[in-house]
């Protein structure tokens, strides 16, 4: 089990801690996911939420064709076994 003593800052109104890579690895949460906070007997605990998979319309609403270069296959020419 991987401990670290940090210290707690400011961020704007409310207070922050800077999770080291080490801690993250170990605990698999990466940046942006969601995770709960709970209070247990003066105890802070996060717990990661688990990723939902995402839907058929959901991953297709997510798709820019500008960003992952329109079609997948522009060429015209005939290639591999679709070869008739």
């Amino acid at each position: 089990m991987a401990e670290v003593i940090l210290d707690i800052k400011q961020w704007g109104n409310n207070l922050g801690v800077r999770l080291p890579a080490a801690i993250a690895r170990e605990a698999q949460v990466h940046a942006d996911q969601q995770v709960k906070l709970t209070v247990s007997n003066g105890q802070i605990i996060i717990t990661p939420v688990q990723e939902k998979p995402l839907t058929l319309e959901q991953r297709l609403a997510q798709f820019d064709p500008a960003k992952h270069g329109g079609e997948a296959m522009p060429s015209t020419q005939r290639m591999g076994a679709e070869n008739w």
